[in-house]
Order: structure tokens, then sequence, then C-alpha cells
């Protein structure tokens, strides 16, 4: 019984871990793609252009080509992690760009003018940034490399 048990887990945790790698990976090939889009190079600049780690970038390129830029980022880590799949050394990378990338936009939320709104007395903010916390949590579990027996 503590046998079927635990392979039921294992197996819970099996499908819960593919379906965070796949979905992470198709939400920034997703948005990775639709960074090569002038809708979202605006949509964009004023967090990169407000944030003390990506205010200067704006000086040197076009807005265009920051997305461009980010968009390439975010396909890549992308790519690192369907390709973790076969090539189990790939999850490390993986897990060292989405932290990277979404401590980045989390801090968008502290450093963009404007982003936090109050509606009926609570505080709201864009909330398309929030997922970044899930994302940002999975990183952290690649990152840690205990499931590396899947």
């Amino acid at each position: 019984m503590q046998q079927t048990s635990q392979h039921k887990s294992l197996s819970t945790y099996k499908i819960g871990y593919y379906i965070s790698l796949f979905g992470a990976a198709i939400i920034l090939l997703w948005i990775g793609a639709f960074k090569f889009t002038p809708t979202e190079a605006a949509a964009i600049k004023p967090l990169v252009e407000n944030h003390f780690l990506t205010f200067f970038v704006y000086d040197i390129m076009s807005a265009q080509a920051v997305s461009n830029i980010i968009g390439v980022i975010e396909i890549i880590i992308a790519l690192l992690l369907i390709f973790s799949v076969k090539f189990a050394s790939l999850k490390k990378f993986a897990g060292i760009g989405m932290v990277v990338t979404f401590l980045v936009t989390l801090s968008y939320l502290f450093t963009t003018p404007n982003v936090w709104h109050i509606v009926d007395g609570v505080p709201v903010t864009d909330f398309f940034i929030l997922k970044d916390l899930m994302l940002l949590g999975f990183g952290l579990m690649l990152l840690n490399g205990k499931n590396e027996h899947i």
C-alpha cells in the first residue's frame, strides 16, 4: 500500500512538473514572439525606461530593437526548457534565465510609476506581471536540481 501511494505521488509530481515546464515554455514563446510587434514594444517601454537596470537602453537602441532583444531572450529560455526534457544539463541554464528574467520583471512593479491603482479600496496592478511569481518559483525549482529523477 505504501509503495502504491508513493508511486502515485511521484506520478502526480511528474505530471505537475511537465505541465509547469511546458506551460512556462509556451508562455515564454508566445510572449517572446509578441515582443517583435510594435504594440508590445510600446507596451514595455514605460517598464524598461523606469527601471534602474535598464533605463539607459533607449539611449542606445530603438524601442523595437530593445523589445526584439528581450523577445530573443525569452524564446531562448523557452527553448532551453523544452530541450531540457532530453538534455537535463540545460535545466540549470533555463532556471538561471527564468530567475533573472522574472526577478527583473517583478521589480517593475516597484520601479514603474503609476503601475499600482486603488480600485474599490483594493490596490491592483497590471496583473500580467503577477504571473511571473509562479514562473520565478518554477525557475527556482529548476535550480534546486531535486527533480533530476524526472
